[in-house]
């Protein structure tokens, strides 16, 4: 009896670690959960970096091709700074040539536009094309792979080493990063709209349309306001997917890994954007401006001069909670000359049940500058002129 107590018991553990376990990824209040069939989960908002929901999102796992977000960041900074165009002509090399797994078969010596190359990869997760790209911004692919790791260090992915720039793990066993970091750059890769040209597109072709491009994310086609981002699936890593939407202003980005199927990943993803929608929204907040005063000027040719208030950025609030917010104005009382144009003095918060949400600058309008001894006496002189009209 004995014996089949511990055989079922040992079944029983046999198959909790054989698939993954139901991760249950709270919002930050604790409220509202929504369970994901993944090892890790995690919603961010991307104007932000807010994490609104999360599972299991320091565990360091296999990200397949979701790993591709991080070239695909690469190409953008390198085409916002000039370094890179669209229209450049990229040859493949046969190395790009070689690349297993999703491809559009280069051929060594192939010549393809980056904007080509950047279909390819975007919308097909191609990893020929993908390498090609990378050996002709840094020269070779390891020159490209070290890049990946300085940009991931930037931006504080503590838990990511790449090995490559494709996400093929079969020969690797360090290649990892977690969907905290995962949801990282996709929320910096999203500050480049230009990306958004690719990762919303269904179905594409190359090659005079020989070439067939179906994008492999299947909530580009089926979920309202969806724009991107990367899905990713190997033996090791399971099914992955960094899925980002925006609606009513408000962008999130949800990162699921490790699901058991291309369903589950999907399913997941759209049960966290799901909620994230229907819980929080993006307001932009007004200034009450009778809190804004003149600020005295010491030792200047001006007396006062009333702050500008910034162009307000946009933040993100649970529904409901815009009617609570509070506004904070702390102003100096005076200032000493001289004053140059847009020079800081004083600071107005918004803060929600003690916490401040948002915060921005309050500067000077314009410069005032210091008073001379010789503007003290020409304004004596027309006080002194205008005494004796009066007077007249």
């Amino acid at each position: 009896m004995k014996r089949k107590v511990i055989s079922c018991v040992c079944f029983v553990m046999a198959l909790l670690l054989a698939f993954p376990v139901c991760a249950e990824a709270e919002s930050d209040s604790g409220e509202l959960p929504v369970t994901v069939n993944a090892k890790a989960a995690v919603l961010m908002d991307v104007s932000t970096g807010k994490v609104l929901a999360a599972a299991n999102e320091n565990e360091k796992l296999y990200p397949a091709s979701v790993t591709k977000i991080m070239p695909l960041l690469l190409i953008m900074e390198a085409i916002d700074a000039g370094v890179l165009s669209l229209s450049d002509e990229v040859v493949a090399s046969a190395t790009a040539a070689s690349k297993g797994g999703s491809q559009i078969w280069l051929k060594e010596g192939e010549t393809m536009t980056v904007d080509e190359l950047l279909r390819a990869t975007a919308i097909y997760s191609a990893n020929d094309a993908c390498s090609a790209l990378g050996e002709h911004l840094a020269g070779s692919e390891e020159a490209f792979v070290d890049m990946l790791n300085k940009r991931a260090k930037e931006l504080g992915m503590n838990n990511t080493h790449f090995d490559n720039c494709t996400g093929l793990d079969d020969t690797t066993t360090t290649h990892l990063t977690t969907a905290y970091d995962v949801a990282i750059m996709s929320a910096e890769l999203l500050k480049h709209e230009l990306i958004q040209r690719y990762t919303t597109v269904w179905m594409d072709s190359l090659r005079n349309g020989a070439t067939q491009l179906v994008n492999t994310n299947k909530l580009v086609r089926f979920y309202d306001g969806a724009t991107g981002l990367k899905t990713g699936t190997t033996a090791k890593a399971g099914c992955c997917v960094s899925a980002s939407a925006m609606r009513d202003g408000t962008h999130l980005v949800a990162v699921i890994m490790g699901s058991p199927t291309s369903n589950d990943r999907f399913n997941g993803a759209k049960a966290l954007l799901n909620w994230g929608f229907a819980n929080y929204e993006t307001v932009t907040p007004t200034v009450d401006k009778s809190l804004i005063v003149p600020i005295g000027v010491i030792g200047g040719i001006q007396e006062s001069f009333t702050p500008v208030v910034p162009e307000l950025r946009p933040i993100l609030l649970k529904k409901g909670d815009f009617e609570r917010l509070e506004q904070n104005v702390d102003l100096a009382a005076d200032v000493a000359a001289p004053v140059e144009t847009g020079q800081r003095v004083g600071t107005i918060k918004f803060i929600l049940d003690g916490e401040t949400v948002g915060e921005y600058p309050l500067t000077a309008p314009h410069a005032v500058e210091e008073l001379t001894i010789f503007e003290v006496l020409r304004r004596f002189l027309c006080s002194f002129e205008c005494l004796i009209k009066d007077e007249s």
